[in-house]
C-alpha cells in the first residue's frame, strides 16, 4: 500500500458478488474478467513478456497472489480488437501500434544499453518510457508513429485502463463495482452508504477494517 493514499482494509468487492449490490449480468462481466486467459494471443511469447517489463513500471504492484494481469487484459483487447471507435490520425490500428511499439523499444534498449527492454533494469526501463513519453526515441522502427502519441494513446490508456478494470484493484481503491441494481442514496460530499468501502483515517483502521468486513 502505498503511504497517502486512502486505505481500506479487510475490504474485498468480491464479497459483494452473491449479494443484492450486483445482478447476474454484473456477475457475469466479472467472472470473465476473472478468467482472463494468462497466456498471449495476439502478441508473440517475446511481445508479451516485454508488454509486462512495462506494464511494472507503469503500473508496480506488490508480488503475491492478488496481481492484477493486466498484459493479459491488454493482449485480450487486441485479440478481441476492442476500442473506442476512434483512432489519431498519427498512429495506426492497435495491433500494429504495438507490435511496431515493442520492436522499436527493444531496439532502442539495444542501442543504449546492449540488451532488451526486458533485461535491463528499472532505472533503464524508466530512463526509456520517459524518454518514449517525451517523444525522444528516433529508432527507424517507430515508422511514422510518434512514440509520445503511442505513449500517450496506448502505454497510458491501454495499460492504466486494464489495471482498473480488474476486482483486485477496485478492492485497493474502495470501488464497489457496477453500481446495478442497489445503486447508490448518499450522494453527498464525505457520505457513504453501509454497503460501501470505509476508509480507514489514521487511527481508525481496525474500526474501519470491521465495516469493510461487511459490506
Amino acid at each position: 500500500m502505498t503511504d497517502g493514499l486512502p486505505r481500506y482494509p479487510d475490504y474485498d468487492v468480491l464479497r459483494k458478488r452473491n449479494t443484492v449490490s450486483w445482478n447476474d449480468p454484473t456477475r457475469t462481466a466479472i467472472d470473465r474478467r476473472l478468467a482472463v486467459d494468462r497466456d498471449p494471443h495476439t502478441l508473440t511469447e517475446g511481445e508479451f513478456a516485454t508488454l509486462q517489463a512495462i506494464c511494472d513500471r507503469v503500473v508496480p504492484q506488490e508480488q503475491g497472489p492478488d496481481l492484477v494481469p493486466i498484459a493479459a487484459y491488454v493482449d485480450q483487447e487486441l485479440t478481441l480488437d476492442l476500442s473506442l471507435g476512434y483512432r489519431y490520425a498519427g498512429l495506426p490500428p492497435a495491433k500494429e501500434a504495438w507490435h511496431r511499439a515493442i520492436a522499436a523499444l527493444d531496439a532502442e534498449s539495444v542501442k543504449a544499453f546492449d540488451a532488451p527492454f526486458v533485461a535491463v533494469d528499472a532505472a533503464r526501463r524508466d530512463t526509456l518510457l520517459t524518454r518514449m513519453q517525451k517523444g525522444e526515441l528516433k529508432d527507424p522502427a517507430w515508422g511514422d508513429m510518434a512514440p509520445d502519441l503511442f505513449f500517450k494513446q496506448h502505454v497510458l490508456v491501454d495499460i492504466v485502463a486494464a489495471y482498473y478494470a480488474h476486482p483486485t484493484a477496485w478492492s485497493r481503491i474502495g470501488y464497489g463495482g457496477p453500481a446495478s441494481p442497489r445503486g447508490y442514496v448518499r450522494m453527498g460530499f464525505g457520505m457513504r452508504d453501509p454497503w460501501e468501502a470505509a476508509e480507514a483515517h489514521p487511527g481508525e483502521e481496525a474500526k474501519a477494517a470491521r465495516k469493510n468486513r461487511n459490506v
